[in-house]
């Protein structure tokens, strides 16, 4: 059962129009995307195209003209780099034939329980659209709290004392591991995943941590060993350490994230993550 998963297309229309040529050579029964799917908002502004409608939708209404009963089931959050203000676009029940939009969400895909989570940990930008606590309301030096900054919509809940920790015991509670995939835009703190370009940085005359990803996801992964988790975010991390992807006792875990202007797919199969690749296009 082959199935792609893509993340921090950042808007840019190559990757999407590379994604949905590979998407039609390749027909994956499946695509994941994980997350900060937008253009920056100062791109939003200058550009004389909404990106939701001339963009993303409009690739995906094309391609499912084109392959109709081969296109894949695709699974959809969005990340820190996406305005919250667009998330009712993907709730809307006409687009379903597209897409589901699983943000903090369990839902069933054949013999798979799939789980969207968006949140990451506190960063050093203002946008905190998708921002909670991790496990504490410890932030890294040289990083805003949750509680400042600045968002585009309420966040409906108490941030003071949300954490990521938390909000992922909510979200698996009685969840069977060996059948869960999980779609989280954070990568998990100290591994190959969330390595940061912060080499000999400091605030405040103290050296920043080089990894950034969230303590709960990793302690999550380590503790209850789902299947598969997929992540993002951290883009120069693979350059870095030289990985992809990293085994965690029974959990296999990618980053799909990149820093260049091309598109990095993992292919990988449901069923079988041994062959598991990435193609950079």
């Amino acid at each position: 059962m082959k199935a792609f998963f893509v993340s921090d297309l950042h808007g840019k229309e190559s990757r999407y129009r590379k994604l949905c040529e590979r998407i039609k050579a390749d027909k994956p029964e499946v695509v994941f995307f994980g997350g900060d799917l937008y253009p920056s908002f100062k791109d939003m502004i200058k550009s004389e195209q909404s990106f939701f409608d001339d963009i993303f939708l409009t690739y995906f209404k094309n391609l499912k003209v084109e392959l109709k009963e081969d296109y894949p089931k695709m699974f959809i959050i969005l990340g820190n780099d996406d305005p919250k203000l667009e998330e009712d676009r993907f709730f809307d029940k006409k687009y379903t034939e597209y897409w589901s939009y699983i943000n903090n969400q369990k839902v069933k895909f054949k013999d798979w329980n799939i789980f969207g989570y968006a949140f990451v940990p506190p960063t050093p930008f203002l946008n905190k659209d998708w921002e909670v606590y991790d496990v504490s309301r410890y932030v890294d030096p040289g990083c805003i709290h949750p509680t400042e900054g600045k968002r585009t919509v309420d966040p409906g809940r108490d941030i003071e004392y949300s954490t990521i920790k938390k909000d992922i015991e909510k979200l698996t509670e009685g969840f069977k591991p060996e059948k869960s995939l999980f779609l989280f835009h954070s990568p998990p703190y100290q591994t190959n995943l969330d390595r940061a370009a912060l080499d000999n940085m400091y605030f405040d005359h103290v050296p920043l941590d080089v990894h950034v990803g969230s303590i709960a996801i990793k302690e999550f992964i380590e503790q209850k060993q789902p299947f598969i988790t997929m992540h993002g975010h951290i883009h120069e991390s693979s350059r870095i350490t030289g990985e992809w992807k990293q085994i965690f006792g029974k959990t296999v875990s990618f980053n799909a994230a990149i820093d260049s202007n091309k598109l990095s797919i993992i292919i990988f199969d449901l069923k079988n993550t041994n062959n598991a690749r990435r193609e950079i296009l």
